[in-house]
């Protein structure tokens, strides 16, 4: 098959890059459903999320959901338009120009930018204005060295202005210029009865022996630290000689006043913003670095809370233009802010951290040049999840967990504060700690530097090993050549979408969840700063919130539900079917706990005359991902394949219980040689796409699109579960298959439902 060129028009909401469409058309010998190799695929997934960055560097631009594995778009798009066996393809460079790719919800941007990376001309939509500018910010090319010299000039001012108020007296040598990697924070409430102040600590560890040389315990008599051996026999504290224990007096929205034991509810009915109190700090010196043996923790001074004092005196002295004074409005994460009595997103900053990112702002405004001015505006809302009061200090791994670490606003009772600078080793310069300037000026440096040297992490004789792809970059333009690819990106919802008839070779994507992340509601977080950065310039950035009634999630506080999810999805679904050229793939990957979620998805593809051409398993996020720990949450995801025309193998369109538990133990087989401990969630989402592909193709020849959408759902919901569905395939899977540990051994592969069929083992659509 020839891949065609589309057409040369289209209207874009923004058209970063334009330019004349190079090279000729890319012969596809076959497609995804023949050529994508799971268990390849799977091995690479699954190193890539462990440390996405490594892999990926051009996702640390800023911080975005959910993202899934790189590795996984660029071998979709191999395996639909490369040549030969996935796994060779997969380390050449390749110049697919010619091809035009959309993505109607980019969110982050990984198929568009894989797409772009490959050669394609790419065509992206996201409602969310924080969304279009990140993947802008990916894509859009950059002076590296013009930037570097802005970030240091920024880091030079802001540590003129506010580097004091991050020293502090080393305890080991004495000076008094060490750095201050972490401030820790508790709740301070007071009492309803005898009316004093009380510290709400849930637990006096500060910090466990797996990266220090000792335990560090907070005595909750004197607020000492005590370093102790065993947290089994803590002992007495040094200070006061009281017994050290590890439980504090919170638990459960409930704290034991010290002074008169009444017990006081947590946050207070009384409402206003939190008050904190600082008890511990953790530093570096360079000084004594290098004869001290561990981490450095102290107790905080007089010299301390004397700088803290100083910051907000000063902060009361100035008027703040960046510091956003919006109001928090409600929502479905949104509220529990404001059952804790935070207002305005200004809340949820200290007067130290105002002052700083307030100062901060001034300096990157002042930058002359647009690019820069916008990734050091870019790299300011990305610092934001390190830099406010809702962070928390991790005891084992000692170090800051931002505020999106789960998917939410963690409202907790100890809160750690990073050093708005960051701090660089005196011989090294490399960063330590996590959550400041530098930290994030480099990570940005280094997103940039892979875009215009993209490589991929290979294993060789069990190692790791860094293989650079000749030729391929991202970006509108080729770094230091007259060479040019289209990039378009629409600050609005495709469903409104408009693209040209048969001028799409492919759309790739990964649509909302229903029911997920309220992706607006958190990123409303960095966009009340950052709108304030873009001052207008942006007609994406004028609206005083990224929410937007057209956004298809679950929402219970806007009531939406699986209807609306399915109207939108059902618009999208169909705009980009009457896009693509005949027989040219959409590919989504999802996933779901509940089988009811897939519905939408089904009802979408039905509307727009898609047929679902595979399920195929993937991994799309890691286990140890702290929203999904220790849950039955499963980390593969399902791709659906679907076509408008074009031909199915006749094994995979099975009819029973039996025939579909095959195909998902011929998958599990597959993902358990790609290196995946295959779990029962794993299972049931494999279960669940087989079913609901299945469902599509029984119902497509019957399917009336006018019918209101309770009757289309409810049919496809009855469709998929025909034969019992997930409890009845569960029962005829061997037991091996649904455990944590499960390897390739315990399962077999005993069914090729794909690959490329021969005529009468297929049916055409």
């Amino acid at each position: 098959m020839t891949a065609r060129r589309g057409p040369q028009n289209g209207s874009s909401a923004l058209d970063l890059f334009e330019g004349p469409r190079l090279g000729t058309s890319v012969r596809r010998l076959s497609g995804i459903e023949s050529r994508f190799d799971v268990a390849f695929v799977a091995d690479l997934a699954l190193r890539e999320k462990q440390v996405q960055q490594n892999y990926r560097p051009v996702i640390a631009v800023h911080k975005w959901f959910a993202r899934r594995p790189g590795t996984l778009f660029r071998a979709l798009l191999l395996s639909e338009f490369g040549e030969g066996a996935l796994a060779e393809d997969f380390y050449r460079p390749h110049s697919l120009a010619g091809l035009r790719v959309a993505d109607p919800f980019m969110g982050g941007g990984t198929p568009l930018v894989e797409a772009n990376r490959l050669g394609c001309d790419v065509v992206g939509f996201d409602i969310n204005p924080m969304a279009w500018w990140i993947v802008r910010q990916e894509i859009e090319s950059i002076d590296l060295h013009a930037y570097t010299e802005a970030a240091e000039r920024v880091l030079t001012a802001l540590d003129s202005a506010v580097g004091a108020l991050y020293r502090t007296r080393c305890e080991v040598c004495g000076r008094p210029d060490a750095k201050i990697k972490y401030f820790l924070w508790v709740k301070v409430q007071r009492c309803t009865k005898c009316g004093s102040d009380f510290d709400a600590f849930p637990g006096y560890l500060v910090a466990e022996d797996s990266r220090h040389t000792a335990n560090v315990v907070c005595c909750a008599r004197c607020g000492a630290l005590a370093e102790v051996r065993s947290l089994e026999a803590l002992g007495e504290c040094p200070c006061c000689s009281a017994h050290l224990g590890l439980e504090g007096p919170a638990k459960r929205g409930k704290c034991l006043c010290p002074r008169c034991a009444t017990v006081n509810q947590v946050p207070a009915a009384s409402g206003g913003v939190p008050r904190h109190r600082m008890f511990a700090i953790e530093y570096h010196c360079d000084h004594c670095r290098g004869t001290h043996q561990g981490r450095f923790f102290k107790r905080p001074d007089a010299e301390d809370t004397a700088r803290y004092a100083e910051a907000e005196q000063r902060a009361i002295g100035f008027s703040p233009h960046f510091a956003p004074d919006d109001p928090i409005p409600p929502g479905d994460e949104t509220n529990r802010l404001l059952r804790w009595g935070y207002r305005e997103w200004r809340h949820l900053f200290n007067a130290r951290q105002v002052l700083g990112l307030e100062l901060l702002c001034r300096q990157v405004a002042t930058v002359p040049d647009d690019r820069v001015r916008d990734a050091l505006a870019t790299n300011v809302s990305d610092m934001l999840r390190y830099q406010n009061m809702l962070c928390r200090y991790d005891t084992w791994a000692l170090k800051s967990l931002d505020i999106f670490s789960v998917h939410g606003f963690p409202v907790g009772l100890v809160q750690c504060e990073s050093n708005l600078l960051g701090i660089r080793h005196a011989v090294t310069r490399t960063n330590v700690g996590s959550g400041g300037w530098t930290n994030i000026v480099e990570k940005f440096r280094r997103a940039k530097e892979y875009c215009e040297r993209p490589f991929e992490v290979g294993v060789e004789r069990g190692r790791k090993v860094v293989r650079p792809i000749l030729g391929e970059w991202i970006g509108g333009s080729a770094p230091g050549t007259a060479q040019k690819r289209s990039v378009q990106l629409h600050c609005g919802s495709s469903t409104e979408s408009s693209l040209p008839p048969a001028s799409l070779d492919a759309v790739f994507t990964d649509p909302p969840y229903f029911a997920n992340v309220q992706y607006a509601e958190l990123m409303d977080f960095c966009y009340a700063w950052l709108r304030r950065l873009i001052d207008g310039r942006e007609p994406a950035f004028c609206a005083t919130s990224t929410r937007n009634a057209g956004e298809l999630t679950g929402n219970a506080t806007l009531s939406r539900g699986l209807d609306n999810f399915a109207a939108g999805l059902s618009s999208v679904f169909c705009r980009m079917a009457q896009a693509l050229k005949e027989g040219a793939p959409l590919a989504f990957t999802y996933h779901h706990n509940s089988i009811d979620a897939y519905a939408p998805i089904a009802v979408g593809l039905l509307d727009a005359g898609l047929t679902c051409t595979a399920s195929l398993p993937a991994p799309g996020e890691m286990g140890g991902s702290i929203h999904i720990h220790g849950t039955e949450s499963s980390i593969i995801d399902t791709v659906f394949v679907c076509r408008t025309t074009g031909r199915v193998p006749r094994s995979a369109l099975v009819e029973t219980p039996a025939g579909v538990a095959s195909l998902v133990l011929a998958d599990l087989a597959r993902l358990a040689r790609g290196g995946v401990s295959v779990t029962r969630g794993d299972a049931r989402c494999v279960a669940y796409g087989h079913l609901v592909r299945l469902a599509i193709w029984r119902t497509r020849p019957t399917w009336d699109k006018t019918a209101p959408w309770e009757q289309k759902l409810e049919r496809v919901q009855q469709a998929v579960c025909i034969g019992g569905g997930w409890p009845e395939i569960e029962k005829l899977l061997p037991p091996d298959a649904l455990t944590r540990r499960c390897d390739a051994t315990g399962l077999r592969e005993d069914s090729t439902a794909y690959g490329e069929p021969k005529d009468a083992d297929a049916v055409d659509f």
